[in-house]
């Protein structure tokens, strides 16, 4: 259940955060225990599967997301490989943890437009340490299954 909020005061405190293991965390949101990030309602994804080292998007792109030229902007695709690139890394952190993303890149291998369809945006985390996690994404047409995107990103480990 995707469940926003209006208000910065409405969103998890640090503590709330730091009293989860990263995967508890993200599952709370996955349930709708606690808020989906409002950057969820503005790019128009929400959490479909929240494993140890794996996140999973469904997003749909809309009007809203597009470029002058009619297909759906590139940022739009960075945000949300972003996204499940970084919560993949969140879920291997233990209590006490969080990220940021320090880098990443994306290769768009196709465009999409408003009218397309759903997408998956699936995060793989392949390393987790104490300083810096790497993880993989990629963006896959829910019905046609083409591959429309790729992603990688280094996130900085810290203390919360």
């Amino acid at each position: 259940m995707v469940r926003f909020v209006d208000s910065v005061d409405e969103l998890p405190t640090r503590e709330t955060i730091a009293s989860m293991s990263g995967l508890e965390f993200i599952q709370s949101i996955q349930r709708g225990d606690l808020p989906s990030p409002p950057i969820a309602r503005t790019v128009g994804y929400w959490m479909e599967e929240a494993v140890e080292g794996k996140v999973t998007f469904r997003a749909k792109p809309s009007f809203d997301v597009m470029n002058p030229i009619g297909s759906v902007h590139g940022g739009w695709f960075g945000t949300l490989l972003d996204s499940c690139m970084a919560c993949a890394i969140q879920t291997c952190l233990p209590k006490g943890q969080g990220y940021t993303t320090l880098e990443y890149k994306i290769n768009i291998i196709r465009p999409l437009f408003a009218h397309s369809g759903e997408v998956r945006a699936i995060g793989q985390a392949s390393h987790v340490g104490r300083k810096t996690g790497i993880s993989e994404g990629r963006i896959v047409g829910v019905e046609d299954g083409k591959l429309y995107a790729t992603g990688s990103t280094t996130c900085m480990v810290f203390d919360l």
